[in-house]
């Protein structure tokens, strides 16, 4: 029989050895996926990048693609033009979030010409805001061996 002081130990073992995702809760999960559909929908759907980018990004962001340095105002600079040339469009197809993770899959194209790319960008958030990002890109290729390689 369990004594009624060892309770407390108990619970609070059983709660230091659940899984990390667990312990972050649905309520982080759920918070994130609002923030981040948020900021998807001005981004990709309205291409407000100055909006999206001054609402839902913390200044010191951290980017990881190759081509554009860290912070908010250089991530503004170098998305504003692409997302505002004719025939840019971006189609969302999926949002995923995980605690503090979120990925966006879309059809992205950045001008008239050509078919565009497959999209994964990947999110990192702390206290509501975008911190860190990621992104994999796979050119649109014209003919496929298969009738559903990228979404």
């Amino acid at each position: 029989m369990v004594r009624r002081a060892a309770l407390p130990l108990l619970a609070l073992l059983a709660l230091a050895s659940a899984p990390a995702v667990a312990r972050s809760g649905r309520g982080e999960t759920e918070r994130n996926r609002a923030i981040v559909t948020a900021f998807a929908h001005r981004f990709y759907d309205l291409r407000d990048v100055r909006g999206a980018f001054e609402r839902y990004v913390a200044p010191d962001y951290i980017q990881h693609n190759p081509g554009i340095v860290d912070g908010r105002r250089a991530a503004i600079d170098a998305l504003a033009p692409m997302f505002g040339a004719e025939g840019s469009r971006f189609e969302i197809k999926r949002i995923i979030v995980d605690g503090d993770v979120a990925v966006i899959h879309l059809h992205g194209r950045t001008g008239a010409q050509g078919n565009g790319g497959s999209v994964a960008d990947i999110y990192r958030l702390k206290d509501g805001k975008i911190v860190e990002h990621w992104d994999v890109l796979q050119p649109i290729a014209d003919h496929t061996v298969n009738p559903h390689p990228y979404f």
